[in-house]
């Protein structure tokens, strides 16, 4: 399974907003991480640098690498409807983010490693593929085993105070979660402009 396995909260102070890894160690700064970060001049974005970050940004937040990416932009310009939203959707809609959006993983690498041991059941069967689009019905589950269940309780502990989606309806106690129907817009609140990425691959 590919993914990126640099520095996270890197990642997150070259984009200046927190994306991923911890959000204890993400620092608002006004230089770019490293070590020369400090004497470096930030050079004026053109439109194209502009739209590649954006697509950057989109990538690191959901953990997608180049390939996949290009693949969900496919599949959503083949769909009808408003093509960036339609890309939104379709990485909103990812088995490890709604894990994560359930609360049973404090991130989504830890939601997606949840998957990947195989600790999650998707309408009952044992689901390892953390990137499955999940449709409006679909029940998600932590695996009734000790381990599993100790794992997500100690992850839903720690994750009470986030508010759930109101796409996603969870039960806390059954360790389970149900995709109750396709997440707006306004409820992925993207902190990308996912129109500039749609004209950067059209380009």
């Amino acid at each position: 399974m590919a993914r990126y396995t640099g520095p996270k909260t890197k990642l997150s102070r070259r984009f200046g907003i927190f994306l991923v890894g911890s959000p204890k160690h993400f620092e608002r700064r006004s230089y770019p991480p490293g070590m020369h970060g400090q004497k470096g001049m930030r050079r004026k974005t053109s439109e194209y640098g502009l739209a590649l970050l954006e697509k950057q940004k989109l990538k690191a937040q959901y953990g997608v690498l180049e390939r996949q990416f290009r693949r969900y932009f496919e599949t959503a310009l083949s769909r009808r409807g408003v093509t960036g939203v339609t890309l939104l959707q379709l990485l909103e809609t990812r088995l490890d983010n709604v894990v994560y959006r359930l609360g049973f993983a404090r991130t989504r690498t830890a939601a997606r490693q949840m998957v990947a041991h195989g600790h999650v059941k998707v309408n009952g069967r044992k689901n390892d593929i953390a990137s499955a689009n999940l449709k409006p019905g679909a029940v998600v589950s932590i695996k009734d085993s000790p381990k599993p269940r100790a794992l997500a309780a100690r992850q839903m502990e720690a994750t009470q105070i986030r508010t759930v989606p109101d796409w996603l309806v969870v039960d806390r106690e059954n360790f389970s979660g149900t995709v109750s129907r396709i997440p707006t817009r306004e409820e992925i609140a993207p902190v990308v402009n996912e129109q500039l990425v749609v004209e950067l691959y059209s380009r």
